[in-house]
């Protein structure tokens, strides 16, 4: 797969106070390549500069240093954009348009003809997970989720080959994250990259391919997923859930450093070696127990996330 977005060296900087301007640093040197046909999850604390990065790759702010290419295009390049869809963290329209008049205004400027219009307007509202009753109230009578499921829309109205989604889950019930993250999951078996920046690290393990992890405007981490969470510079341990037996009976029989713990009709053994659960389950099997499951126990998103993201 080729790289959809190529970022080198990006920054900006903003300048803060009334006498004595203070350069503050939101992106200090950024660099980072995205390949196609994948979703890329943009991870970072409140401030990291993932809004920043975002904004700068749509032409809405200007780079103090460094380039960006998305599509094999410069960034200043308006053609590309015909190409990409983008949604907002707060999306924000016209107040008095309605969900079905905004969305024919958006494939207008993307030139689709009447019919287009009509069948990709019906196809994406539902797809969002829109009523039909509210096709046609004007937005200003809409909440913050209808809102967001409207901006979803519209970043999809011209097929994009790449869609931008900045908190895409803000102001959804659990109902629709689940209908948002269907569509998204959709959009890559359709051949589409989405880049993704969310604080729902629970939608990132979901849906991610690859992440990228920004602290205080610098990249702190990158790679597939799983390489990651596997990389916790822990030794490897294994969960071993038995019923039928107490965890009393585990006790001295097996490596120091296993962690014992009792559950309602069995017991719960963490040890760091295969001999280790080898032994687990003959002391299971000699006291009439049964084994419930084995399974690798590996860093979570939210203790990577942590990790990466505080300050030592």
């Amino acid at each position: 797969m080729t790289n959809i977005i190529e970022i080198e060296n990006l920054s900006k900087e903003y300048k803060t106070g009334f006498w004595k301007k203070k350069k503050v640093p939101a992106l200090d040197g950024l660099s980072l390549q995205v390949k196609g046909g994948q979703i890329f999850g943009f991870l970072g604390g409140n401030g990291a500069g993932k809004t920043t990065t975002i904004k700068i790759l749509m032409g809405l702010l200007f780079p103090t240093s460094g380039t960006a290419k998305i599509l094999g295009h410069d960034i200043s390049d308006v053609k590309m954009h015909a190409s990409i869809g983008y949604c907002p963290e707060n999306p924000y329209f016209y107040d008095y348009l309605t969900a079905r008049e905004l969305m024919h205004y958006f494939g207008e400027l993307f030139g689709l003809n009447a019919g287009k219009r009509k069948q990709k307007t019906e196809e994406l509202l539902t797809g969002v997970g829109l009523e039909e009753k509210d096709w046609n109230k004007q937005l200003r009578k809409f909440s913050k989720g209808m809102l967001q499921r409207v901006g979803l829309a519209q970043s999809l109205i011209n097929d994009p080959e790449i869609v931008f989604l900045d908190e895409p889950m803000s102001g959804l019930d659990p109902i629709g994250r689940r209908e948002i993250r269907e569509l998204i999951a959709n959009l890559r078996q359709h051949g589409s990259t989405v880049f993704m920046s969310t604080h729902i690290l629970s939608d990132i393990e979901a849906l991610c391919d690859e992440v990228a992890i920004l602290r205080s405007g610098k990249l702190v981490a990158t790679g597939a997923l799983d390489d990651l969470l596997n990389k916790s510079g822990e030794h490897r341990s294994f969960e071993v859930n038995v019923t039928g037996v107490s965890a009393a009976m585990f006790d001295g029989k097996i490596s120091a450093g296993a962690a014992i713990s009792e559950k309602p009709s069995g017991a719960s053994v963490v040890v760091s070696s295969e001999n280790d659960v080898d032994t687990v389950l003959k002391l299971t099997r000699e006291a009439g127990g049964s084994l419930v499951s084995v399974q690798p126990v590996k860093q979570s998103l939210e203790e990577l996330f942590v990790k990466q993201t505080v300050e030592n």
